[in-house]
């Protein structure tokens, strides 16, 4: 059984339910407003690196 979900699994998932590069971003956007650490708490399990962490968040803003 698989415990980890890579984030390549994730964008695979999204795509499966019609979410294009706009809808991610959009759902990074609301993740980042709502739970900010909730948000970079998922970005490190997924194992981004620090630097990818802080430009998806800095675009999420």
């Amino acid at each position: 059984m698989q415990r980890h979900v890579s984030k390549e699994d994730w964008v695979a998932m999204f795509r499966e339910i019609g979410l294009d590069d706009e809808a991610m971003n959009a759902w990074h956007r609301l993740f980042e407003s709502r739970h900010p650490e909730g948000h970079e708490d998922f970005l490190r399990w997924l194992g981004l690196s620090p630097e990818q962490i802080a430009r998806i968040r800095a675009n999420s803003r």
